[in-house]
């Protein structure tokens, strides 16, 4: 089983939690940011910082299913 950051449960190997890199812009956080969006596409999670986000909201909302609405 692994966790959710991708490393193992093991205790024996213990892993640094990596930097969160904003897929637009190139912004760097050290820890989770409650104000970052999250996505994934093609199977590949990418974060966006909250300045990206809000310039780019209606490029996001755009990919959203009808269904949200």
């Amino acid at each position: 089983m692994t966790s959710l950051d991708g490393g193992s449960t093991d205790p024996g190997s213990p892993t640094e939690p990596r930097p969160l890199v904003c897929a637009r812009c190139g912004t760097r956080a050290d820890v989770p940011q409650p104000t970052w969006t999250f996505s994934v596409e093609n199977g590949v999670r990418q974060y966006i910082c909250d300045t990206c986000s809000r310039e780019n909201l209606r490029a996001i909302e755009g990919r959203l299913d009808s269904a949200w609405w």
